[in-house]
């Protein structure tokens, strides 16, 4: 009998748009063979649905325009795995769900909370369970662990509630300009500024509180920025270092999904031995925040050749132009082929 595998995707982030263009790429990869798929949608307001209409309308944002493809669902916390679709006669009907993939950037979805649901229910879930899912997507405490293993991370103060100028003054007297200002939690560098003048510092601090209710101010690593992707439970496979080269500025949301203005390098322009470093010291990074399933690690590799950790993105882009797969690829593993070893690397769990 086929395992039914429900395809999570939108959600209540920033990210809404992103985990769209995901998530269709991840449906149409999965083997209807081997799998029967179940596609949830959340919309922006946080509304949940079942989608039965045409798949193609996800990444345009149209699935949620017909309602007649729509009922309204919900997992269901009790024991079991069960997926509670909501009839217009308000009957329940129950649906066993042997997985769930969960294409969610972001905070509601890439931060602990779906993961702890599933959990909750008895679910396999695809990637990280919620304690590493929480714990990656808050840098400043990722940061404070990474560093007990040896793993140099950029110097920082973290605010928990809006500063008044002078204690900002007084909590970056230590840092050159420029810094980096950013949201504790939050993904596709959403509030994120880069700050080269004092008197840009409290209005990039606001932004940034906008996104979350914590805020990093982080010095800046001279260098350039790889990712590493990781996926696998106890074994791990690595995928080749990829390389971001920026003409000015830094990796904002614009460029991450348009690349405008950089160039991504698949593989990175490094020797075979740092790659290889790179490579260890992700795993090492992985293993450390517990990661399952799968995660790009990203870091900076300074002029005078240190690894610097940058931040764990336990649901990355995943496009088949995306970073992760790509880096994957690289190691001559195709798109359905890492599609169908992750729902497997869950239910084996």
């Amino acid at each position: 009998m086929k395992k039914v595998v429900a395809v999570i995707f939108g959600g209540y982030s920033p990210e809404y748009d992103v985990s769209l263009k995901s998530s269709y790429s991840i449906i149409n990869a999965i083997d209807r063979d081997k799998y029967n798929v179940v596609l949830i949608g959340i919309t922006r307001q946080g509304s949940w649905y079942k989608y039965s209409g045409d798949v193609d309308d996800i990444p345009s944002d149209g699935w949620h325009t017909k309602p007649e493809f729509l009922e309204r669902a919900i997992i269901s916390p009790e024991r079991g795995g069960q997926l509670l679709e909501i009839g217009d006669d308000g009957k329940l009907l129950e649906i066993v769900v042997d997985v769930v993939f969960p294409v969610l950037h972001g905070r509601y979805g890439e931060d602990g909370t779906i993961q702890g649901l599933c959990e909750l229910a008895g679910i396999p879930i695809v990637g990280s369970g919620a304690a590493a899912s929480a714990l990656c997507m808050d840098k400043d405490r990722a940061h404070k662990l990474v560093s007990l293993a040896g793993v140099r991370v950029p110097n920082s103060v973290c605010f928990e509630q809006v500063p008044t100028d002078d204690e900002l003054c007084v909590a970056i007297e230590d840092f050159n300009l420029p810094v980096f200002v950013k949201p504790v939690k939050a993904g596709s560098s959403f509030g994120v500024s880069k700050v080269e003048s004092l008197d840009r510092l409290f209005e990039a601090v606001r932004i940034a509180f906008s996104f979350d209710d914590a805020v990093l101010i982080e010095e800046n690593i001279e260098g350039h920025e790889m990712g590493c992707a990781v996926f696998g439970n106890t074994s791990l496979t690595v995928g080749r270092v990829d390389e971001i080269e920026l003409s000015d500025g830094f990796f904002t949301y614009e460029e991450k999904y348009s690349t405008g203005t950089s160039t991504i390098h698949m593989p990175a322009r490094i020797s075979e031995d740092v790659e290889r470093k790179l490579q260890e010291t992700a795993k090492v990074i992985y293993k450390i925040l517990g990661c399952r399933g799968y995660c790009r690690i990203d870091v900076f590799l300074t002029k005078t050749g240190q690894i610097v950790f940058n931040e764990a993105n336990t649901i990355p882009g995943f496009t088949s132009k995306s970073r992760f797969p790509k880096m994957i690829e690289g190691v001559g593993i195709a798109f359905p082929e890492l599609v169908e070893t992750l729902i497997e690397l869950s239910l084996s769990n």
